[in-house]
């Protein structure tokens, strides 16, 4: 459905139920908010009457009407119709508004009940197209695998596909790096884990840079725990354009065993501990809001969904991560991720392991849009 037409028709209804937001504060995009903030950590637009650089007001105000529409474009949203002897008329009575949260459709899962995100907050506004992998192995992903112009070159023909087969939704490409690893060999604390360099992350963070996107800092924390390992990373984060990805695949406390030999999970405590640390940050950064990856590909992996509490100054993304044929990555997908609403929906697309057979190709673009929620975080491995 197109979105002009979700807008009209939600903000009719807003009108309806009384749910007026303040207007009067500038309103961006979530890119333009990450390109404001990275001059001046907060401080952005110059004023149109002194030419002088003025505060934001912090948060920036969200565009809840577009939000609402594009949250219900995600889920191919139709309205239901009255039939009449001379034509049908829309209803618009199983949206359900509230003042502090998003639109959920009566009756369905999606979208999902959350607290409105602040002002700049990329999702659902734009769509990331992200490059995964770590630097010093070929065999983790496309970061690894070639020369870095061979990469950027790659990650600009890519977004560029996803923006033809969606042109309502600009794309924002991004760099997803590993940056904690998990490891066969216990090492001195017995953790599994290895943190890479800081020059390694750094130069992760300078490619983002080039392509004028953002970059994702992945954690596998082995034996180790998410609360004690993240902290470390503090500064990365201060930064706007920096967010962050975990992957329960390998977070073996729970099970004491080593990583790769049983899969790893993560409790909604754990991924809440994210959200709130991640909160505090942009709170007292005054930061446009983060986006957290969770990786997921079996129903263990994240326990207890229906806990984990999105913020507004953090948006989640549940990421499905399995590899393999277009109809084994389907079944996944329904099975796992659809059943359990968070907040945002991700896809993994594999150019190897999707293509083993009996596969005969991997997700198009145009493919991974029908998809049910659409998801609006792409990862390329």
């Amino acid at each position: 459905m197109p979105l002009g037409y979700l807008a009209v028709m939600i903000a009719t209804t807003t009108l309806i139920v009384g749910s007026l937001y303040a207007a009067g504060h500038a309103l961006f995009s979530g890119v333009e908010y990450h390109k404001l903030a990275a001059v001046q950590n907060g401080v952005a637009a110059t004023s149109t009457t002194t030419g002088e650089m003025a505060p934001i007001v912090w948060p920036l105000e969200l565009d809840r009407e577009e939000y609402n529409a594009r949250l219900l474009d995600l889920v191919d949203y139709v309205p239901p119709v009255r039939a009449t002897t001379s034509t049908s008329t829309p209803l618009v009575s199983d949206l359900v508004f509230a003042s502090s949260s998003n639109v959920t459709v009566r009756g369905k899962r999606w979208p999902p009940e959350n607290l409105y995100p602040h002002g700049g907050a990329i999702l659902p506004f734009e769509r990331i197209v992200a490059y995964y992998g770590n630097f010093y192995s070929r065999f983790m992903g496309i970061l690894g695998e070639f020369d870095r112009q061979t990469v950027l070159n790659r990650l600009a023909s890519t977004t560029a596909a996803w923006e033809a087969a969606d042109p309502d939704t600009p794309v924002v490409p991004a760099i997803h790096y590993i940056a904690m690893v998990a490891q066969a060999d216990a090492g001195e604390d017995g953790m599994y884990r290895a943190v890479m360099p800081a020059d390694q992350i750094e130069l992760a963070y300078d490619m983002a840079q080039e392509i004028d996107g953002i970059l994702f800092l992945d954690l596998q924390v082995g034996l180790s725990t998410i609360q004690r390992e993240l902290p470390q990373f503090r500064e990365y984060f201060t930064r706007p354009d920096v967010h962050l990805g975990i992957d329960p695949e390998f977070a073996m406390a729970p099970s004491g065993r080593a990583p790769a030999t049983v899969i790893g999970t993560y409790d909604a405590k754990d991924i809440n501990f994210a959200i709130n640390w991640l909160s505090e940050i942009v709170r007292e950064h005054q930061l446009p809001p983060k986006v957290l990856v969770v990786h997921r590909f079996t129903q263990n992996m994240v326990t207890n969904y229906q806990d984990i509490q999105p913020t507004p100054e953090v948006q989640v993304v549940i990421h499905m991560d399995g590899w393999g044929s277009k109809e084994l990555k389907l079944g996944t997908y329904t099975r796992v991720i659809e059943p359990e609403p968070v907040q945002f929906v991700g896809l993994k697309i594999f150019y190897k392991n999707d293509l083993k057979p009996p596969s005969t190709g991997i997700y198009t673009p145009a493919e991974a849009l029908r998809l049910h929620p659409e998801p609006v975080y792409i990862q390329y491995q």
